[in-house]
């Protein structure tokens, strides 16, 4: 274990100084885990998130063509004759992208939004580097407030048998879709004042720019319609674990077809295959190696036992803790594993805080479990590698050109993840923890 952890630190202060070689750095660990045996071969498989590694490659080539045909030029447009300044038009994307969030899987919506927020930028002559990672973060936001928004939304769904509207009403109480928007809330206004300085003011546009092809639009439409409805699927159906990915690459090949046969020559079909960014997934791979190795060690398993000896059987000290121990392991580490892990122990710890009471410790275990979401979905905002979102948007800003900086990513994620905690941590103590 102790190898495993300091692998561990190690790769990640490798990966933040040397933000450009962060792919090649996250894979030489994933298989020093590997050779070194702290993460065995019949284990490598099940380490890969195949569902977002699928995922992203369906989708980066299918907005591509989205790209190709014309809207997100039109869709900038628009936006800019919606907002007076670059400021508001920083504000309306982010709260554009979370909302689109609550219902789709966080890095689908960055690779959806991003490229309208790259052609507002072109248009408004301004760095799309800020407004790019204020889109990721608040993405990953929003994926807490419904049941569909998130993988560990769905989770927390599953132990607690939650429903769609129980995230909104739960126990005669406004649930924490609230405690969301009311982080919601006051991360729009932390963006309006990182970007309060951005005035110049927004060319309006009389004549929208023409679209070449709808067809992308629909099927991307479709796409975001596909993985809304997978989210509500009964778990009567056993859909695979890889039903997002399988959809994102799905409809990519229906758009590749439809190229092949529009242009009636292959190599139109070089520009999407071309878009999908094999360094990002690359990083992804090596964190996902990495995660499994440190999870087959007992990392994972160890921090849940230690976040139950410091919460001392005090429900309020053990709801602190859990909230901002979650927000900084988050940081750094996939919060998927993490929540798997927590889940069981509060219950037990619930149990145990109650002397043995069901009724008492289910809800004494409410707090905590709301605790568990808000801090793991939002941790990830900490650091450019802590989310999927963020490397996707990360990834589509190096393809444009446009370097990242830790100092850039830090600016804007660390007020932001406070500003989101902090009321929701107050917000739900407050509705379920007294």
């Amino acid at each position: 274990m102790t190898y495993a952890i300091i692998l561990f630190a190690v790769t990640y202060v490798l990966m933040i100084a040397f933000s450009k070689y962060r792919p090649w750095i996250a894979l030489a660990s994933g298989l020093v885990f590997i050779i070194s045996g702290m993460l065995p071969l019949n284990e490598v498989l099940g380490s890969l998130n195949f569902n977002v590694l699928l995922l992203i490659a369906g989708t980066m080539g299918l907005v591509q063509l989205f790209i190709d045909s014309k809207m997100p030029n039109r869709l900038a447009d628009m936006v800019m004759n919606w907002v007076p300044n670059v400021c508001w038009a920083a504000v309306a994307l982010s709260l554009f992208s979370g909302i689109i969030s609550a219902f789709v899987d966080n890095v689908a919506t960055v690779l959806m939004v991003a490229p309208v927020a790259l052609a507002v930028c072109q248009k408004l002559k301004t760095n799309p580097v800020p407004i790019i990672i204020a889109i990721a973060v608040s993405s990953n936001l929003q994926g807490a407030a419904t049941l569909v928004g998130d993988t560990t939304a769905i989770m927390l769904g599953g132990e607690l048998n939650m429903s769609f509207a129980d995230f909104f009403w739960y126990q005669g109480k406004p649930s924490i879709f609230f405690a969301v928007e009311l982080g919601a809330a006051l991360s729009a206004v932390i963006v309006w004042w990182l970007f309060r300085k951005e005035k110049g003011a927004v060319e309006k546009n009389k004549i929208l720019t023409p679209v070449t092809d709808y067809v992308p639009t629909i099927l991307l439409v479709g796409t975001i319609a596909l993985l809304a409805a997978a989210s509500f699927a009964p778990d009567g159906w056993n859909l695979p674990e890889e039903t997002n990915g399988i959809i994102a690459c799905m409809m990519l090949v229906i758009g590749l077809v439809y190229t092949l046969v529009k242009e009636k020559k292959v190599s139109a079909l070089l520009s999407p295959l071309k878009a999908i960014d094999f360094e990002t997934l690359g990083l992804l791979v090596g964190l996902f190696l990495m995660i499994g190795g440190i999870k087959h060690e007992g990392v994972i398993d160890s921090l849940g036992s230690l976040l139950a000896q410091l919460g001392g059987g005090n429900l309020f000290l053990m709801y602190t803790v859990i909230v901002w121990a979650s927000v900084l392991i988050s940081a750094f580490i996939d919060n998927i594993p993490y929540v798997m892990t927590m889940l069981p122990l509060i219950a037990k710890m619930s149990v145990d805080m109650a002397g043995g009471d069901a009724e008492k410790a289910f809800l004494m275990s409410i707090p905590l479990y709301f605790g568990l979401l808000s801090g793991a979905t939002l941790g990830g905002n900490m650091t450019p590698i802590g989310a999927s979102a963020n490397i996707a948007g990360i990834g589509i800003l190096r393809k444009a050109g446009y370097e990242v900086k830790n100092s850039d990513f830090f600016k804007i994620g660390i007020p932001f993840t406070f500003a989101a905690i902090v009321p929701a941590y107050i917000y739900i103590w407050l509705v379920f923890g007294v």
